[in-house]
């Protein structure tokens, strides 16, 4: 891999496509050379904000693989990415639709999630992707204790997030696989999926090793212009063990990677069937519950008119006497033996 520079660095930024062998190769690459961090942040927001707006998401993803992937390394590009993610945010929002809104959303709350960013940064992040202001408008090194334009500001801040929830369409889970055209496996085993979800824990993409191996391949490998450098058989043979050696690491890597793929595809189906079966459940449960608490009211009133019913009724021990003085009517037991006379 190249070595580092700022002019290097540019470059590379201005090659990163939408796709995720673009955006891993170059965060394995920023990640390498984590030691110029806060050069790598502040040379991202200046790409970013000349970046076509289409563009920007791009360059959100490549900050969330660095932010995610660098923390067990330390949190160096954590820290350096919270001063400016604001203002990135911000910027990424502008001439955004809808559906790239809902993505840079969807990025704030995987850090949510994952516990990235505190939820206070979070709400920050949220209100800077929804309003499009920002707490700071310093491009590369922002600062909280600058406002210059704080009240032309805050009218969008107000109206822009109404808009945005107005027009947002609402899809069901159901709406979006159908919309999909994809065939959802049946009767899904909740074990099975949840050993599965475990296995992906342990997945190529997780490999931190390989990825740091990927990293620290020298530079001669995957730079042509330094076949211009070889000037003997021996210098070009032991290129092209490295050469060798490095090929055969990136394809068991990307073999490993392909496979990932296809277990997550399958699991990503098994989850929506899943999710889809628990929602029927509950909407069953749900349905079965009202039932049974309409049946609850009306035993409920059977039983509070049955009780009232009899309080009505006349107390018997406090009637008159009928009888008039005659003998008491005989038991059922003289009856049996008046018969028998």
């Amino acid at each position: 891999m190249s070595s580092f520079s700022d002019s290097n660095l540019a470059k590379k930024f201005s090659e990163l496509n939408n796709t995720q062998q673009s955006i891993q190769t170059l965060s394995l690459w920023l990640i390498h050379h984590k030691k110029h961090s806060k050069t790598i942040v502040q040379i991202w927001y200046r790409e970013l904000e000349k970046a076509k707006p289409s563009k920007r998401l791009t360059f959100v993803y490549l900050a969330n693989d660095v932010i995610q992937n660098s923390k067990r390394k330390g949190p160096e590009f954590t820290k350096d990415f919270a001063h400016i993610l604001p203002d990135a945010f911000t910027q990424a929002a502008k001439e955004a639709d809808d559906k790239m809104k809902a993505s840079l959303v969807r990025v704030i709350n995987i850090w949510k999630e994952r516990g990235v960013y505190d939820k206070s940064f979070i709400k920050k992040l949220k209100q800077c992707t929804a309003s499009g202001t920002s707490t700071s408008n310093v491009p590369s090194q922002p600062s909280s204790r600058h406002h210059p334009k704080p009240v032309k500001q805050e009218t969008p801040a107000r109206q822009e997030p109404k808009k945005v929830k107005k027009n947002e369409p609402e899809f069901s889970l159901r709406q979006e696989v159908e919309a999909m055209g994809v065939k959802l496996p049946e009767n899904v085993d909740a074990e099975d999926l949840v050993q599965r979800l475990s296995d992906l824990e342990n997945s190529a993409s997780c490999d931190a090793s390989v990825r740091e191996r990927i990293a620290a391949l020298p530079p001669e490998v995957s730079d042509i212009s330094h076949l211009e450098k070889v000037q003997d058989r021996e210098s070009a043979d032991r290129l092209s063990e490295k050469v060798d050696e490095a090929a055969l690491l990136l394809n068991e890597y990307n073999r490993r990677l392909v496979a990932e793929l296809e277990e997550r595809k399958k699991v990503a189906r098994m989850l929506r069937s899943f999710i889809l079966s628990q929602q029927q459940q509950v909407k069953e449960t749900e349905k079965n519950l009202q039932d049974f608490k309409e049946k609850l009211d009306k035993v409920t009133n059977v039983r509070q008119e049955l009780m009232s019913h009899i309080q009505n009724l006349p107390d018997l021990t406090l009637l008159p006497d009928v009888t008039g003085g005659l003998a008491p009517l005989p038991s059922a037991g003289d009856l049996f033996s008046l018969q028998n006379l």
